[in-house]
């Protein structure tokens, strides 16, 4: 057992990290204060930053050997001396990046290092990152700063020339599709589809296998680039995509949201069944939604991405039948769907609806209406006459 179980396919940083950790332990020349850890969706950047975190503090006289105190707490994330920010919102705000900020400059309370690990460090503004500069570039004694995201240009410059980057690469179907089988008990065909499906994106291969639901929405998306022969069709058929996502958020954090609210008002000592909250209930409450809200906007985002990289994959496979109709498709069950697609699309054909799925991403990306995005992709995505 270790802690670096779970950092599936991506051995090349897994020695570079175990270097690290070990020369912390010594003399110090390959570790420093700051990383970033980037890789494509699904990749295990924080997993493989948390599992670091975890070696850093190990007890035991090993990178990581998952038995100890220390390794449990931190991949359970109650450790005293590693702190998280996952981003619930679209961005992160200079208020999270100054707490951050006064966390790090305290000494470490029972390990070896303080560490900081900011997911989505894409998220950071001009003004949060800026905040955050000084602390990375001139940390206090023992403390590193683990940062997360996709890609390298997608962090401020300022602040990704301070780190050591570290790439993840997307990791094989199979090794996702066995870690699906050891960890969860997913049936393995079931794994196998799952992980191919995914793309190798680790937490979708596992919501993809535990979740009949998530399985639907799917396979209801992936049906609508055969359905598109109108402007009316790509209209009710772009807003069926929004509708899809939403249901999917709502899923998600319906639940949630009320445990929060429920916790927050056991806190406060406020009665739950009351119809009306004293004054200052009442505010707290109104900061929950906001940050509820936020959260919410992010995951139905997060969502639809999700829905136009299976639509890109789907694509992906006409190009492939094109050039090879027996090679293996992503989307392997929709074979004759698949087919049917390559009949009426050119490879040329093909290409532009893939650029008209990456243009809705990058609006949507760019703050543009998930509908207007989505209803202009629907437009281009038409089949031929």
């Amino acid at each position: 057992m270790s802690v670096w179980d779970e950092v599936v396919g991506q051995q090349p940083t897994v020695e570079v990290l175990t270097r690290a950790v070990q020369s912390a332990r010594t003399d110090g020349a390959a570790m420093t204060h700051a990383w970033l850890f980037t890789g494509p969706p699904g990749s295990g950047r924080s997993i493989a930053a948390r599992a670091f975190a975890a070696a850093l503090l190990c007890q035991e006289n090993e990178a990581g050997c998952g038995r100890c105190h220390a390794c449990h707490t931190v991949l359970a994330g109650s450790h005293a001396d590693v702190t998280t920010l996952r981003t619930e919102g679209v961005i992160i705000n200079r208020q999270q990046a100054l707490d951050l900020i006064s966390v790090a400059q305290r000494s470490p309370s029972v390990g070896r290092w303080r560490v900081i690990v900011v997911e989505d460090a894409d998220r950071l503004t001009e003004h949060s990152g800026n905040a955050l500069l000084k602390a990375i570039e001139e940390p206090t004694a023992r403390t590193v700063w683990l940062l997360c995201a996709p890609s390298a240009d997608d962090v401020l410059v300022t602040i990704r020339s301070r780190c050591r980057h570290v790439g993840l690469r997307t990791p094989p179907p199979e090794a996702v599709a066995a870690l699906l089988v050891e960890r969860d008990g997913v049936d393995p065909q079931m794994a196998v589809f799952a992980a191919r499906a995914a793309q190798s994106h680790i937490g979708m291969a596992r919501r993809l296998a535990t979740d009949e639901q998530s399985r639907i929405r799917r396979r209801e998306v992936l049906q609508v680039p055969l359905r598109l022969r109108s402007v009316g069709e790509a209209v009710l058929h772009a807003a069926q995509l929004l509708d899809t996502a939403k249901a999917e958020a709502e899923d998600a954090t319906t639940e949630r949201d009320a445990r929060e609210r429920t916790d927050l008002l056991r806190a406060l000592g406020a009665d739950p069944d009351a119809r009306t909250q004293p004054l200052h209930v009442r505010a707290q409450l109104k900061t929950l939604a906001d940050n509820q809200k936020r959260r919410a906007t992010r995951f139905v985002r997060d969502m639809i991405d999700r829905s136009l990289l299976d639509l890109l994959s789907l694509y992906r496979d006409v190009l492939v039948v094109h050039a090879d109709p027996a090679a293996e498709l992503v989307n392997a069950e929709m074979r004759p769907d698949v087919e049917r697609l390559a009949q009426r699309l050119s490879p040329a054909q093909a290409v532009q609806c893939m650029d008209a799925i990456r243009d809705a991403r990058e609006r949507i990306g760019a703050n543009v209406a998930p509908l207007l995005a989505l209803e202009a992709m629907a437009v281009r995505l038409r089949l031929p006459a």
